[in-house]
Formats: structure tokens, C-alpha cells, sequence
């Protein structure tokens, strides 16, 4: 899956925070927990 390296609607840079967040979810970490975690708070990332 290609991911975006800057969000489309804020510019936040997300790419690098990929890997870390299908780490965490494999773990069995709730998605939305994980996103919170990795800083991803924003409604548009």
C-alpha cells in the first residue's frame, strides 16, 4: 500500500510514521489508540 508522504489537507508529514502504527495494530493496540499515540490526532491524517 502506497502511503501519502505528507497529509493532502494540512501538509503534516505521515510516511514515517507507517511502519510504527502496522507494528502497533499487529500487537492488537485498538486503531484509533495507536493513531493517538503516533500523534495523528487531526481529523484530516
Amino acid at each position: 500500500m502506497m502511503i501519502p508522504v505528507r497529509c493532502f489537507a494540512c501538509g503534516k508529514p505521515v510516511a514515517h510514521l507507517w511502519e510504527q502504527y502496522k507494528e502497533m495494530v499487529a500487537k492488537g493496540e485498538d486503531r484509533k489508540k495507536a493513531l493517538d499515540q503516533l500523534g495523528l490526532e487531526r481529523y484530516c491524517c
